[in-house]
């Protein structure tokens, strides 16, 4: 699922290989992008902006074949923030059933590649539409409030707040800068402070296996029961469903989306504050 910046420098021009960008910053696209990437906007294209969900399975179509991108293409995601929305991306590729092998997230994503000085382009990619048809969608990858209650009742699963220690005790309820927010600060019962960032290198690659597999078992999440992780809108835990679902191996991941902005602003649900 990991791709170097070298491979894709050196493939980015391949038949059957397509580049997409998503940021954060939905303007960095703009002011620079690997020759030949298409750039996503998260907040826009990305997700059904009225019912705050993920991208319906027909616009989701139309992005993709408008994109270049058809069943059988090798799509490669990366981004800024460490692959914050690439790894959103890949979350939502995978609901929709791209295919196995033909999905993978640049290691290191935007930071690494400008860190290394490897070639940019403000030139927009030449786009020859194509079909693309999705399946239905695989929700068992996707945590919805009603099982994360059930789960925090009944203990079944355990649960990985990737978010900040400010955001998770409840001192800031969002991250500087960042508007989407909540009434109340805190954290699910029960859940295991993870930041998302301790996976992650200094040059914005994830740490290896074993560091990896001693930073989540430290916290006892060892993937004998099934896991959800969470943030504030579900990109930093798309980031952390990726390390635990395809870098350690751990079998029954999901991503509650709906995360800390659903949670925190419920009525009579609780939460916990050190």
């Amino acid at each position: 699922m990991l791709l170097l910046t070298q491979w894709v420098e050196e493939h980015k021009d391949d038949p059957g290989i397509a580049i997409v960008e998503v940021d954060v910053d939905t303007k960095a696209y703009d002011e620079g992008h690997i020759p030949g990437a298409v750039g996503w906007a998260w907040d826009s294209q990305l997700c059904d902006t009225v019912l705050r969900d993920i991208v319906p399975k027909d616009k989701f179509e139309k992005l993709l074949g408008a994109s270049g991108i058809d069943n059988d293409t090798t799509l490669i995601l990366y981004g800024d923030n460490n692959n914050w929305f690439a790894a959103w991306a890949l979350w939502q590729l995978r609901i929709y059933g791209h295919g196995d092998g033909k999905l993978k997230l640049m290691n290191g994503g935007r930071k690494k590649w400008l860190a290394e000085g490897r070639e940019l382009t403000k030139e927009p990619p030449k786009i020859t539409p194509k079909t693309y048809e999705a399946r239905d969608p695989d929700f068992s990858i996707r945590a919805f409030l009603p099982e994360v209650q059930k789960g925090v009742q009944e203990k079944f699963f355990q649960l990985v707040d990737v978010r900040s220690p400010q955001e998770f005790t409840g001192e800031i309820l969002a991250p500087p800068g960042l508007p989407e927010t909540c009434q109340r600060g805190g954290h699910i019962p029960g859940a295991k402070s993870i930041t998302w960032s301790k996976a992650c290198n200094e040059d914005g690659s994830f740490k290896s296996y074993d560091e990896l597999k001693k930073l989540y078992e430290g916290e006892g999440i060892t993937g004998e029961k099934p896991v959800i992780a969470y943030c504030r809108i579900g990109e930093r835990s798309s980031h952390t469903w990726f390390v635990l679902r395809y870098l350690l191996g751990y079998q029954d991941v999901r991503n509650y989306d709906g995360s800390w902005t659903e949670w925190g602003n419920l009525v009579r649900v609780p939460i916990e504050k050190p």
